[in-house]
């Protein structure tokens, strides 16, 4: 939730020239589905709900990278909070694509 919201204050700065607008619309979107397929996945009422949603989170949190590389590239901004986030960003990628790489191997390897 956290990435989601830093997120969101951050492309409030972008610019309102395009692709500042389709770049603010883009992230939001992938930001905040990290965080609420993430909660979804907590819910899960299967292994297999679980390994769906998880999968989505992980897609969606390496989509906010690659968003939040494309405003670093393109040079659409200029704030401090930008290398923190592509950071997180990357951890948050890691950590989903082992999470649902374990999930769809669990899943395989049951009887």
């Amino acid at each position: 939730m956290r990435f989601a919201l830093d997120v969101c204050a951050l492309i409030r700065g972008l610019p309102s020239s395009e692709p500042g607008p389709t770049v603010q619309r883009q992230l939001a979107k992938s930001a905040t589905s990290v965080a609420f397929n993430y909660r979804a996945s907590c819910r899960a009422r299967s292994h297999t709900e679980f390994t769906a949603k998880i999968g989505i989170v992980a897609e969606e949190a390496d989509e906010s990278q690659g968003w939040l590389e494309f405003i670093e590239a393109g040079e659409l901004m200029e704030s401090t909070e930008l290398p923190r986030l592509l950071a997180e960003s990357r951890e948050l990628t890691a950590i989903f694509s082992a999470a649902a790489g374990t999930a769809r191997y669990k899943q395989r390897s049951r009887p």
